[in-house]
């Protein structure tokens, strides 16, 4: 199943913001899995979907990253994956261990701890554009790295009420069956995915693809929206309807 999209009422184009999103992944006994989580149906953005972990990039982001868009995409996605997942992509810069029972906000345990983000361990999965017909835009820059054995992925039920690990195809196939909402860039990314049978295969596979920043163009149907994007993106079409 798929969310409706809600266009601008007014008319006008909103301003892209900044953004990341993680996928989460891990080896698990039926083949590779993602972490997902499902969003808050209060929140304006993807309300009640299954999404990956994510969000906007924050001042904070801004301030540790410096002026590099990359670098501050990193740091957002980071942040993100701590805060909707509870693991904490870093390492302490004295060589020690990464102290797991923490709940500290993200930036202060960032500098209380003297930590070093793993920028290093995020590889470019997908590059998306929120349309400029809806209300709330996003430049979101999706990033794929596997999960450390050592950390435990739990949503924070408050923008996210629920997580699952789960294969991608039955991450699709629960979808169509109705269990799961799915906005057209998890569910294409999910196939996308869903063609690596390992972490290690995934992640190799991503950093092979040649990303491009994709932004769909929205053409009003009977039955909704048909949304056209490059026929090279590596999504086996350059048509969804939504």
């Amino acid at each position: 199943m798929s969310l409706a999209m809600k266009p601008s009422s007014n008319g006008e184009i909103a301003p892209l913001r900044l953004a990341a999103t993680v996928l989460l992944v891990r080896d698990g006994p039926d083949g590779l899995q993602v972490f997902m989580v499902t969003r808050h149906r209060q929140i304006e953005f993807a309300s009640g979907a299954l999404v990956f972990p994510g969000g906007g990039v924050d001042p904070g982001d801004r301030a540790l990253a410096g002026d590099d868009v990359e670098r501050i995409a990193r740091v957002a996605a980071i942040r993100e994956t701590y805060e909707e997942c509870g693991v904490l992509l870093a390492r302490p810069r004295d060589g020690g261990a990464l102290a797991l029972a923490s709940a500290a906000p993200f930036h202060e345990r960032v500098k209380a701890e003297d930590l070093e983000l793993s920028l290093d361990s995020l590889t470019l999965f997908a590059h998306w554009i929120t349309p400029p017909i809806l209300p709330k835009r996003f430049d979101t820059r999706f990033y794929i790295v596997g999960a450390p054995a050592e950390q435990t992925a739990v949503h924070d039920g408050a923008e996210a009420v629920d997580s699952v690990w789960i294969e991608p195809r039955r991450a699709l196939e629960e979808a169509v069956r109705g269990r799961y909402a799915l906005v057209l860039p998890t569910r294409l990314n999910l196939e996308l995915l869903g063609q690596s049978a390992t972490v290690a295969e995934a992640i190799a596979a991503a950093a092979a693809r040649r990303v491009q920043p994709i932004e769909p163009i929205a053409e009003k149907t009977a039955n909704g929206y048909r949304l056209t994007i490059p026929a090279d993106a590596g999504y086996g079409g350059p048509h969804f309807d939504v």
